[in-house]
């Protein structure tokens, strides 16, 4: 007599794929001729800007509205696609990334990525879209920040974003690494090629020293010590970022990836008649170099960076011949500093941390205190993240950020992070 046939328990793993592993998820095929895996990333928003001022006086004497925001999105969904085609050397990085609090404006869905080959530890080739390595955060160490999906104002003000070009990395030394990327300008999403310049001058540079153990946390030297350090870590990085600049070339204000050439005020540099009526920077040549150092020992770290730009080589637009700008050269300077501690290791992090710009047009800063709580057994990948943001001045912001340009007063979000 013919049986039912059984029903596999619930909690079989019937896709014949290895466990989980962290920022690679889930092997859904493998074979002699490669693999494929996929990686959801999500996270869901609260966000209270209710505490800050309605407006604000730019550094120009100008007031300006503040669009002060109260909701719950879903702020940010990513899908990743990762393996390798004909040989273990040849790999693929590959995503559809889209931000929902930007929804109607420019990239706000992007399907993107690169192709990398594997040379040897001393020298990996990278072609397609990615992140200029001007700054630590873009160093390849997302999403593994302090805060969730956003940076601190003077990192957010001087970093580089994402474009298209190539890029090299390796070893220098067992604890000396480098990156060098060329690339067609400073933020490509939002941007079509059409508005880029033919120059292909926009260079950026790192070299990382990790002098005590070699590492520096997980994925690329995160942030905090969550990966509990028995012995202390250590790191030194450099950076170095220069491109020439054009107002064509930039991304509008409501882009979700929106790093544009601004004064400390917030204004963008390509604005008409900004510094003299009339006249408008068509454009410039920017010049940028970070600084960092941090140390890591039993869940504690004490993490900062130091930044220097100049911007100069101005070529403008004029309504009167007699116009002309008050300047030849626009030089800012900011830091950071981070300091956090799990408190209970693998499950509650605590973290403080202080950032300011000194700009020719203010001199902004901003207080952050919050904490990440990791509500599942020995996995980073799934956090509750809330802060507090005590904003003065701020020059950065969109709506894919807890901030917005001109915030001055006291903001909060609360997030649910997934990275699965």
């Amino acid at each position: 007599m013919a049986t039912a046939q059984q029903k596999p328990p619930g909690n079989v793993d019937t896709t014949n794929a290895d466990p989980y592993r962290i920022m690679q998820g889930h092997r859904i095929a493998h074979s002699k001729y490669g693999e494929v895996n996929i990686r959801p990333y999500t996270y869901l928003r609260y966000l209270n800007q209710l505490g800050y001022a309605s407006s604000y006086v730019d550094g120009f004497g100008k007031t300006q509205t503040v669009d002060r925001r109260q909701d719950i999105q879903l702020n940010k969904v990513s899908i990743y696609f990762s393996g390798w085609a004909f040989d273990p050397k040849l790999t693929y990085f590959l995503y559809v990334w889209t931000s929902n609090a930007s929804q109607g404006q420019g990239a706000q869905v992007v399907v993107a990525g690169n192709l990398t080959y594997n040379f040897c530890k001393y020298f990996k080739l990278t072609g397609g879209i990615m992140s200029l390595p001007g700054v630590r955060s873009t160093e390849g160490n997302y999403p593994f920040w302090l805060s969730v999906d956003n940076r601190m104002i003077a990192d957010e003000y001087m970093r580089p974003s994402y474009t298209s070009g190539v890029q090299a990395k390796g070893e220098v030394t067992k604890k000396l690494n480098y990156m060098v990327m060329l690339g067609n300008n400073m933020s490509t999403l939002g941007v079509d090629a059409g508005q880029i310049d033919a120059k292909l001058n926009t260079l950026s540079a790192a070299l990382i020293y990790l002098p005590t153990t070699g590492e520096y946390g997980m994925f690329n030297g995160s942030y905090g010590d969550y990966d509990n350090h028995q012995k202390v870590a250590t790191r030194f990085g450099g950076h170095f970022t220069r491109s020439n600049e054009t107002r064509q070339g930039q991304p509008t204000s409501d882009a979700f990836e929106n790093t544009t050439l601004r004064v400390s005020d917030g204004s963008s540099i390509f604005a008409p008649s900004l510094f003299a009526n009339g006249v408008q920077i068509e454009e410039a040549r920017d010049q940028m170099v970070s600084l960092d150092g941090g140390a890591k020992l039993k869940g504690f770290a004490l993490e900062g960076e130091y930044y220097w730009r100049k911007i100069d080589q101005f070529k403008t637009t004029k309504v009167d011949p007699n116009s002309s700008l008050p300047f030849d050269k626009l030089n800012d300077n900011g830091f950071q500093l981070l300091a956090s501690a799990m408190v209970v290791p693998k499950k509650l992090q605590l973290y403080t941390t202080y950032s300011r710009i000194f700009g020719q047009y203010g001199n902004p800063s901003e207080v952050r205190t919050g904490l990440n709580f990791f509500p599942f057994k020995h996995t980073i990948s799934a956090r509750i993240n809330a802060q507090l943001i005590f904003m003065n001045q701020c020059p950065v912001g969109g709506l894919a950020y807890p901030y917005t340009v001109g915030a001055n007063g006291t903001g909060f979000n609360l997030d649910f992070e997934l990275n699965f």
